[in-house]
């Protein structure tokens, strides 16, 4: 159950250069226009915006930035008309892999999407392919080292949550939650003192393919590939892999 969260925790850990943050917000504004567009420019009565500006808020991305993509997106100000939408298929080792894009030019992103999956001896599949393998999900992290499991567990349950995993090999606690108790639940858990490293919807996979050594650099390289591209939001895959494959170097 692990795989992608486990590679959610490494991203999150990871530096981020400028290059990098400038992406990291150019995606975020697209979500947030998206999600404003969907369902309205009030977070609190539209779920999805909620979560993108508080994954924009973490990323330090500024409150202007933040007001403009809302008002672009609900139409109070012109701007790019987004689609999105979603690419399956397997990657190295029998990976099965999701990729999520929002793009104004469906033609240049299906090539892009394309040649990653090709370049790492991977192939798209039709849409389904394999969607069913996932369940999204809300996670939230805690170091094992600064909370009590049985208190984290109470606290955690009491507040709608579905399971605690106890992520021995990653010194982690995991907290699962129905997407649409993700907010609830969080909020639950600040009230009572524990907060998270790591707060995100997601999806999950029921089940993951072992890979070890060269094939588990090569997904990790193809996900990081696609995650660079400019029209990819997020990349899902049912992995599972040691740390020391996680974090080895080419």
């Amino acid at each position: 159950m692990a795989g992608h969260s486990k590679w959610a925790n490494i991203k999150h850990k990871k530096s981020k250069t400028d290059a990098k943050r400038g992406k990291v917000f150019s995606k975020l504004v697209k979500e947030i226009m998206v999600a404003a567009k969907m369902g309205g420019g009030d977070p609190a009565a539209n779920a999805r915006l909620r979560t993108a500006i508080e994954k924009a808020k973490a990323e330090n991305m500024p409150g202007d930035n933040i007001e403009r993509a809302v008002k672009k997106g609900s139409g109070e100000l012109s701007g790019v008309v987004y689609e999105e939408g979603t690419y399956e298929g397997y990657g190295p080792g029998g990976v099965a892999v999701i990729v999520d894009y929002m793009t104004d030019n469906k033609n240049r992103t299906a090539g892009e999407v394309r040649r990653a999956f090709t370049k790492y001896g991977g192939s798209l599949g039709e849409s389904g392919s394999v969607g069913w393998i996932f369940e999204k999900k809300g996670i939230f992290t805690f170091d094992a080292s600064s909370v009590e499991e049985d208190a984290l567990m109470e606290s955690a349950l009491e507040a709608g949550a579905d399971d605690v995993v106890n992520i021995e090999e990653d010194a982690v606690f995991e907290v699962y939650t129905a997407p649409n108790e993700f907010h609830a639940v969080k909020a639950s858990l600040e009230e009572a003192g524990l907060t998270s490293t790591l707060s995100i919807i997601t999806m999950i996979p029921k089940t993951t393919v072992k890979v070890e050594g060269k094939v588990a650099r090569r997904v990790l390289k193809m996900m990081e590939d696609l995650e660079d591209l400019d029209d990819v939001q997020e990349v899902y895959a049912n992995f599972d892999m040691s740390a020391e494959d996680m974090e080895a170097e080419d």
